[in-house]
C-alpha cells in the first residue's frame, strides 16, 4: 500500500477455537504493512505467547483503571478473563494511513460497531462444527469445563455471523489470511 492511500479498520472475530489468532500471525508474517492491534488482557499467557506481541498481560486493577480512564476502544469479559483494545493505537495508525486489524470476540466487535461505524466486520467461521470441536480440544491448554462453555458461546457466536460484512472460512490458514488481506485492502482499490 502507498501512504497516501485510505486505510480503514477491520475487526476479525469469530468463535473460540477458529483460529483467529493463527490466521493474524500469518498476516503478522506475511503482510507486515497491515498494522495488527495488540489486545489486553487479564488472563495468563499461554506457552509460548510474548507481551506486547499477542497481548498485553495486565491485572484487573490496571484493566479497570483503564476502562474507567476511556484507554479501550472496546472491552469484554470472556470465559472469566477481561479483554480489551487500547484506542489511542488504533486512531493513531489510521491517522496515519495504516490499514488496521483488529482480533477480538463477538461483543467487543458489536462495541466496535457502535463507536466506528466506518469499521469492516469479519467473520472467520470454522469448515465445520466437528472441526471447532477438533481444534479446541487439541489447544490442551483448558479443562473439559471450560471447552464446553466454550463451545456453548461459539454456538451463539456462529448464529451471529450475519451481523458481519464478511465472512472467512478458516479451511487453510494461508488461504484464509489471504482472503483476508484482500477485504482488508479492497478500500484502496
Amino acid at each position: 500500500m502507498l501512504p497516501d492511500m485510505p486505510s480503514r479498520l477491520t475487526v476479525l472475530s469469530g468463535p473460540s477455537g477458529v483460529g483467529k489468532g493463527t490466521v493474524v500471525r500469518a498476516i503478522r508474517r506475511s503482510y507486515p504493512h497491515i498494522w495488527v492491534s495488540v489486545s489486553c488482557t487479564t488472563r495468563a499467557p499461554r506457552p509460548g505467547e510474548r507481551e506486547g506481541v499477542e497481548y498485553r498481560f495486565v491485572t484487573r486493577e490496571r484493566f479497570a483503571l483503564m476502562v474507567e480512564a476511556g484507554e479501550l476502544l472496546e472491552h469484554a469479559e470472556f470465559a472469566g478473563n477481561l479483554y480489551g483494545t487500547p484506542r489511542q493505537p488504533v486512531l493513531d495508525h489510521l491517522a496515519d494511513g495504516v490499514p488496521a486489524l483488529l482480533e477480538i470476540e463477538l461483543q467487543g466487535a458489536r462495541q466496535v460497531r457502535t463507536a466506528l461505524p466506518e469499521a469492516y466486520l469479519v467473520f472467520l467461521a470454522p469448515p465445520s462444527w466437528a472441526e471447532l470441536e477438533r481444534r479446541l480440544a487439541r489447544r490442551g491448554t483448558e479443562s473439559a469445563e471450560v471447552i464446553d462453555e466454550r463451545l456453548a458461546r461459539a454456538r451463539v457466536e456462529m448464529a451471529a455471523g450475519t451481523e458481519f460484512d464478511a465472512v472467512v472460512v478458516n479451511d487453510d490458514v494461508s488461504h484464509a489470511a489471504a482472503e483476508l488481506v484482500g477485504l482488508i485492502e479492497a478500500v484502496c482499490r
